[in-house]
């Protein structure tokens, strides 16, 4: 009988490992990871290989960081040459069959949503210019919902045994997320018509789907810095056209906006873009609801 039960208890517990085993999630911004937890709860482990307070579009690719890679069963990114300076690098030294290109393993979110900004010439004179559009597409809320239901979808396409999970999670975030869309459109609707200097192209969806204006950017170019000489001649384009703030992201350098702050005599408004980029954005809901705070506290 003692053969038997131990090999009754290992099978009770290699079910039982089996059960609990997690589907591991890479992704390579912090709002993918946010969303994946959304539609994962307690099936999968998630990391972001960014943080915050990291330019998406510059990141070393370290060793801590392929050892990631080498053990994810899906690695979730934005596309739209977001990650073209290090996503490669990424794949190739990683090892990992299951993530590569055209692999179920590597989903892109740029093919769900819809890119603004997308440009009829492609020209290296012109900047840091995307061909398939502007990749900063997690603020704009439809291109979340979008996305979601795609990347629900491959969760369950790779862990077949959960797809129910994940549908059901799926369903509980968009009602969650429409009911929330809703409430921040009410909120947001004093910042219709809002002229603001941005620091970079990465807040396009937001002033897109806000109804602000653009009045100058910190950047003479995309992905350009800011240079005295570029800023000099936004303060003289304030003068005739005012803004109401100078808004940058987190992970922005703080001082060009702080030196056309003074100068043109508005606030610097500090948007988290990103979740982590602030105490409250802890989540997606979070970002949205801390970003149309601090927007509306410059209006105030």
């Amino acid at each position: 009988m003692r053969p038997v039960m131990a090999v009754f208890t290992a099978a009770l517990l290699f079910g039982a490992q089996g059960a609990l085993a997690a589907l591991n999630i890479l992704t390579c911004e912090p709002e993918w990871a946010a969303l994946s937890r959304e539609l994962g709860g307690d099936r999968v482990n998630v990391a972001s290989a960014t943080t915050a307070l990291q330019d998406p579009h510059r990141v070393e690719a370290r060793p801590s960081l392929i050892a990631r890679a080498r053990s994810a069963d899906l690695l979730v990114c934005t596309g739209a040459e977001l990650e073209v300076g290090w996503k490669p690098l990424l794949l190739s030294q990683s090892g990992n069959p299951n993530i590569q290109a055209g692999r179920p393993g590597n989903f892109e979110a740029a093919p769900y949503a819809r890119l603004i900004e997308v440009p009829a010439v492609v020209d290296r004179s012109l900047g840091d210019v995307h061909p398939s559009g502007n990749p900063h597409l997690h603020l704009s809320p439809a291109n979340v919902t979008k996305v979601a239901a795609a990347l629900a979808e491959r969760m369950g396409q790779i862990d077949a045994s959960n797809a129910g999970y994940y549908r059901e999670r799926l369903k509980s975030f968009q009602e969650r997320w429409q009911q929330a869309v809703t409430r921040w459109e009410q909120q947001a609707a004093p910042l219709k018509g809002m002229r603001i200097v941005v620091y970079h192209r990465d807040l396009s969806y937001l002033v897109d789907w806000l109804g602000m204006r653009e009045a100058g950017s910190l950047e003479p170019k995309p992905g350009i810095p800011p240079s005295t000489g570029h800023m000099t001649e936004l303060l003289a384009q304030l003068a005739r056209e005012p803004a109401a703030a100078v808004v940058r992201s987190a992970y922005n350098d703080p001082r060009p906006a702080e030196w056309v702050s003074e100068r043109a005599k508005i606030p610097v408004v500090t948007v988290p873009y990103t979740v982590g980029g602030s105490e409250k954005a802890r989540d997606l809901f979070g970002l949205y609801d801390d970003t149309i705070s601090r927007l509306l506290g410059a209006v105030r």
